[in-house]
This record gives C-alpha cells, structure tokens and sequence, in this order.
C-alpha cells in the first residue's frame, strides 16, 4: 500500500487542522478529504469553532502579547512557584486563542511537530463523567463529609499530594471522590454539583511526560473537557454546562491543585 493510499488517522486530522504537518503529510490529509466528505465536514467544524473560540478570547490575545514564550520559562524553586503558576495561566489563556478546538493547543512559534498523543486523557474524562454523575446513590466512594481522608488517600495512590479545589464561588459543591484507572495507572475523580443538581467532574491521573501545557478542549456532544498537563500530571475538567463557566472551573483548578 502507497503513502497516498495509507487511511489517515483521527491525530492526523486533528493535526491538519491545526496546521501542525509538513507540505508533504498536509497534501496527503487534502487529498483523502476530497474523497471522504464526512472527514472534511469535520475538520471544517473544528476550523470554525476554533474561529468562534479565537473571538471569544481576543481579548486576552490583545493584552498578553508575547506571552507565549513563558512556556518555556524553567520551573522555579518552590518559594517562587505562585510566580510560574501566574505566568502559565496567563500563557495557557494566550494559547487558548492561538489554538483550535480539536483539543491540540500548541505554541504558535514553536515549528510543526507531530500531534501531541493525549486524546485517550480526554476520552477517559468524558467517558468517566457519563458513567458516575448519572449515579444516583453511589456517584462516589468517598463522601464530601470525609475530605480530608479522600484527598490523603487519593494523593497516596497517586504519588502526590492532591487538594479538592474549592469551587463554592462558582456554584460548585464538593460531593466526593473515587480512584479510578487513568492511562493504566492510578487516577483520581473528584465530582462536584450545583444548586440545580449539574454535576462536573475533575479527573487527575500520572502522565508519563514530563511537561507543562496550555489548557486545551475537547468535545463528546454535549459533553465537553478543558485539560491540561503540569509536571507528571494529567487533569481535566468536564461537564455539560456552559463553556465559558467550564473554562473558569479549569482556571480555579489549575491555581488551587499544589504542583
């Protein structure tokens, strides 16, 4: 079978989308869209909604210019870290704009690169938040009652100290926790709820990189995750509530958890 007969793969249509092939694999992608409709239908939906998502954050593009060489500032000694966490999140925000939402945010003025393997993060979070917020009586194994033995107990199998962000200034209530496997490995879910009864979900599992990313986006219908990795460690934040609010809940998450 030649290259041009090779089928693309989903990373690879998510990678056109960004702009993140060569000349050469761009071309290939082009010509099996013009022969797949349903594949370019997609592609021009992640395009478009990568244009609504830039719009939607213009404003922080035009106050953080330049701001996306912080992600390649070194890690700072422990005394200093609310300095690296404020200059990420302002980078994450910068990036958010110059990303698309196929859920590959990366930096602009970096050269291609081949796209990044982590759609199995945001496919466990969706698939996760489907499977206990519809629980009833046993959506979690540790009540909000017992925080402090859930987080201790959560951190322990994690290797890491974990903290349950507190999200009561966004209308969120902690309603408890459970391990859960990430990637293979121990993970972490923390499921929170509104007044009205909406529930999001935060999941943290062990990545296998060692790396500091933006925050990037992901959508299962009407189920949609921002995700981000920081050190050895994945998160991701997903719910069937408004995007922007979902954006926030990620912003609190990412400056509470203790990296």
């Amino acid at each position: 079978m030649s290259d041009a007969e090779k089928p693309v793969t989903a990373d690879e249509l998510h990678a056109y989308a960004d702009a993140q092939l060569s000349a050469e694999d761009a071309g290939r992608v082009e010509m099996w869209l013009k022969n797949h409709p349903d594949d370019e239908a997609k592609v021009r939906d992640w395009q478009a909604q990568s244009r609504d998502i830039q719009r939607m954050f213009a404003a922080y593009r035009r106050s953080l210019p330049g701001d996306v060489e912080l992600l390649k500032t070194p890690r700072q000694p422990e005394g200093h870290s609310w300095i690296r966490r404020s200059a990420l999140v302002a980078a994450g925000l910068c990036l958010f704009v110059a990303g698309v939402a196929t859920g590959h945010y990366l930096p602009s003025r970096r050269a291609p690169q081949p796209p990044v393997q982590d759609a199995a993060l945001h496919d466990e979070a969706s698939s996760a938040f489907l499977i206990y917020t519809s629980e009833v009586r046993h959506p979690v194994e540790v009540r909000a009652n017992e925080k402090d033995h859930l987080v201790t107990w959560l951190g322990k199998r994690l290797g890491h100290k974990l903290a349950a962000p507190d999200l009561t200034g966004l209308g969120f209530d902690l309603v408890g926790g459970r391990l859960l496997p990430v990637n293979g490995k121990a993970g972490a879910l923390l499921m929170y709820e509104d007044a009205a009864g909406k529930r999001l979900t935060i999941m943290v599992g062990q990545s296998d990189k060692d790396a500091i990313t933006s925050f990037r986006f992901a959508a299962n219908g009407p189920v949609e995750t921002f995700y981000w990795i920081d050190d050895k460690l994945s998160y991701a934040v997903t719910g069937e509530i408004p995007r922007d609010l979902l954006r926030r809940v990620a912003d609190t998450c990412y400056q509470q958890f203790d990296t």
